[in-house]
């Protein structure tokens, strides 16, 4: 499956009720899951942190939906096969 198969997905299943709840209340739960992430990797099994690494990405995806961004197009052209800061593969920016 392509990042935009999946963010077509989750706009069939949930934007009727994400569109509802709204860009605020959508990205307050996107945060959630992300310190939801946090804590799983921190004192989870594997399988905890797999399930919520899908939580993340499917709230990412709703919120993208909600403002019309097509994730694998901003992804792709931001990251074209390149660091967006430095230009290379792999990156070379410096650690600060």
């Amino acid at each position: 499956m392509q990042i935009h198969e999946f963010q077509n997905l989750m706009r069939r299943l949930y934007f009727h009720r994400d569109s509802k709840r709204g860009v605020d209340g959508t990205f307050n739960w996107l945060v959630d899951e992300v310190h939801e992430l946090g804590d799983a990797v921190q004192n989870k099994t594997k399988k905890d942190v797999e399930d919520e690494f899908a939580d993340v990405i499917a709230w990412l995806a709703s919120l993208a939906n909600i403002l019309n961004i097509d994730l694998e197009k901003a992804a792709t052209t931001k990251y074209a096969n390149k660091c967006p800061k430095c230009n290379s593969t792999p990156c070379r920016c410096k650690f600060e």
